[in-house]
């Protein structure tokens, strides 16, 4: 029996990577404007939230900047994307364009440990008991020397068994979800990414370089994801933006 024909991606992904090949061709070059939503809806491209969605996409992979009454322009290479990338986003580009980093964009201070999972939140996500062992993976994103993301990933310690390099703090031949497709056969899926605010860590200030006395509030915003196979949860993926960066803003 021949295999099935490849699932096709959604309308909007397959309108952002029309668009973004357009980019990358020159059809549209930095600084200039792409078709704004409506005009897209009007020549029959889609509906307005799908044309939406996928200008979303693009804004969120680094390529075009959309500013309200100004429409969307192309961004170049030396352009930094107003939008603060966060994981989903970043796995998105990285698959579509094989660009971990946005421009001006690297990471330091590359963690991988096991340790006891003591945030009972965190535990419940993962569906296992607290104080069980997870693999706990960190990085921290810089931007012209500033840090602005602290990326951890929480994974559930049956991951090792196909992954075992994740305690290899080093970065792997592929991106460990695609790997651990490979080898299992099972396919990771993100749930809905949620967000919410709470006051910064000490470890948190420092690996921001942010020196405040011990009794000031600092707020951060904290953007969540879990990732799940077949088996259920697999991963909890948190993004800690910069004390006064938000999410679409590098206020």
């Amino acid at each position: 029996m021949p295999p099935p024909p490849p699932k096709q991606p959604p309308k909007w992904r397959q309108i952002a990577d029309e668009i973004a090949a357009q980019i990358a061709d020159g059809v549209y070059a930095p600084g200039d404007r792409i078709p704004s939503v409506q005009a897209q809806v009007s020549e029959g491209r889609g509906a307005i939230a799908t044309v939406h969605r996928a200008y979303q996409a693009l804004e969120a992979e680094g390529l075009v900047h959309t500013t309200q009454g100004s429409g969307t322009t192309v961004l170049g290479p030396e352009d930094t994307p107003p939008a603060v990338l966060t994981g989903a986003s970043r796995l998105e580009r990285l698959r579509r364009t094989g660009r971990a980093l946005a421009p001006r964009e690297s990471y330091v201070n590359s963690r991988s440990v096991l340790r006891s999972c003591v945030d009972p939140q965190i535990a419940s996500l993962l569906g296992i008991e607290l104080y069980d062992e997870i693999v706990v993976r960190s990085r921290t994103f810089v931007r012209d020397d500033k840090p602005t993301v602290l990326a951890l990933n929480l994974i559930h310690m049956r991951a090792l068994v196909p992954l075992p390099e994740l305690l290899d703090a080093g970065p792997m031949a592929k991106f460990r979800h695609d790997l651990y497709t490979e080898r299992t056969g099972k396919v990771i899926t993100a749930g809905p990414e949620q967000s919410t605010a709470r006051l910064a860590s000490t470890n948190e200030l420092n690996e921001f370089g942010i020196d405040v006395p011990p009794d000031v509030p600092v707020p951060v915003l904290v953007l969540r994801t879990v990732y799940s196979d077949d088996d259920g949860p697999l991963e909890v993926w948190e993004d800690i933006l910069r004390p006064g960066m938000w999410h679409g803003s590098n206020a």
